[in-house]
C-alpha cells in the first residue's frame, strides 16, 4: 500500500492542481500573482508603485494546459520535491482505509449471504456491500483527506498547515474537519458500486470464482477506469471545497452551497470540461492502483482460505 502511494501522489498533485485552477476560474475579479511560471491567488488591487520588482498582477488565464504541462510547471516553480506533497497524511490514510474498506466489504457480503440463504452471489449484493463499506472508509479518514487535499493544492509547510487546521477549528468548530465529505461520499459510494458491479460482473462473465492474480489485475484495472471516470465531477468538487482550509472568514460560516448547485455554477461559467478536469492523472492513478489492490486482495483471500482448509485437515 505503501509502495503505491509513493507511486501515485505525483499524479494526485498534478489532478488537484488542473481542479483547484478551475475553482480560481470562478472568481474574475480577484487578482493574481504570478512568479515563476507558477500563480498565487490573492485578495487584491493593482498598485503601481508595487513593491514587488520581479511578479506582476494579472487577470486569471489557463495557465496549467494539461497534465504534461503541470508537471513541468509544478516541477520548476517549486522542485520536483512538490510532487509528493501530501504524502505522510497519504500514507497515514493507506493502512485504516484499506483495511476498514476490505475488512467492512467482506462482513457484509457474508452476513446478507448468511441471512438470506443465497447460494449464488447477486451481481446487486456487491453493489450494496461495497457502497456501504465505502460510506464507513470515507467517514473515518475523510480529516486526513481534507488535509492531503490541501497541501497537495498549493505548496505548504507543515507549519502553514498546522496553521490552517488550528484556524479551521477555531473558527468553524471541529466538526469543519470532515468539510468535503458530502462530494467525497457521491465520489467514493457510487465508485464502489460501480467498481464492484463491473468486477463481479466480469468475474461471473469469464467464469472465475477462484480467479487468478492475471485476471484479478486485469479486471480491477477495467472496472476501476470506468468508476473514475464516471464519478470525476464529484472528484472536482470534493477538491474545490477542500482546498478552502484555513480560508474561513472571520465570523459565521459562509451558508453551505448544495453539491448539485456548485456542479451547475461550474458547468455554466467554464463548461463541461471543468467537470472533468484532472481526467487523465485520476484514471492513471486509480486503474493501476485497482488493479494492484484487487489482485493483491484476491491472492491473499485464496492463499488464507487454502492455509486454512490444509490446517484443518491435517488435524484429523
Amino acid at each position: 500500500m505503501y509502495i503505491i502511494s509513493d507511486f501515485v501522489t505525483p499524479l494526485d498533485v498534478v489532478k488537484i492542481r488542473l481542479q483547484a485552477q478551475q475553482k480560481t476560474n470562478l472568481n474574475n475579479s480577484k487578482c493574481f500573482l504570478y512568479c515563476n511560471g507558477f500563480v498565487e491567488d490573492l485578495c487584491c488591487t493593482f498598485h503601481s508603485n508595487s513593491r514587488f520588482s520581479s511578479p506582476y498582477w494579472y487577470r486569471p488565464s489557463a495557465h496549467l494546459t494539461g497534465t504534461v504541462d503541470a508537471f513541468v510547471k509544478i516541477t520548476r516553480a517549486e522542485g520536483i520535491a512538490s510532487l509528493w506533497s501530501g504524502l505522510p497524511p497519504t500514507l497515514l490514510m493507506a493502512v485504516p482505509g484499506t483495511v476498514v474498506y476490505y475488512t467492512m466489504y467482506d462482513q457484509i457480503l457474508h452476513s446478507a449471504k448468511k441471512q438470506y440463504k443465497l447460494t449464488q452471489q447477486p451481481l446487486w449484493l456487491p453493489v450494496v456491500a461495497g457502497g456501504a463499506a465505502r460510506v464507513i472508509a470515507v467517514t473515518v479518514v475523510s480529516p486526513l483527506e481534507l488535509i492531503r487535499t490541501k497541501m497537495q493544492s498549493q505548496k505548504l509547510n507543515y507549519l502553514k498547515i498546522g496553521q490552517a487546521v488550528k484556524k479551521q477549528v477555531a473558527i468553524q468548530g471541529l466538526s469543519s474537519m470532515w468539510y468535503g465529505l458530502g462530494p467525497t461520499l457521491l465520489r467514493d459510494v457510487p465508485f464502489s458500486a460501480i467498481y464492484w458491479f463491473n468486477y463481479e460482473f466480469l468475474k461471473q462473465k469469464f467464469n472465475q470464482q477462484k480467479p487468478t492474480f492475471g485476471f484479478s489485475f486485469f479486471a480491477g484495472a477495467i472496472s476501476g477506469g470506468i468508476a473514475a471516470l464516471l464519478t470525476l465531477p464529484f472528484d472536482v468538487i470534493k477538491t474545490h471545497q477542500q482546498i478552502e482550509l484555513g480560508e474561513a472568514h472571520v465570523g459565521p460560516r459562509k451558508q453551505a452551497r448544495s453539491t448539485y448547485y456548485l456542479l451547475r455554477n461550474l458547468y455554466q461559467i467554464n463548461g463541461y470540461k471543468a467537470l472533468f478536469a484532472g481526467i487523465v492523472p485520476r484514471t492513471v492513478k486509480v486503474a493501476p492502483s485497482c488493479a494492484i489492490m484487487i489482485s493483491t486482495y484476491e491472492y491473499g483471500k485464496q492463499f488464507f482460505q487454502n492455509y486454512n482448509a490444509s490446517k484443518a485437515g491435517s488435524t484429523f
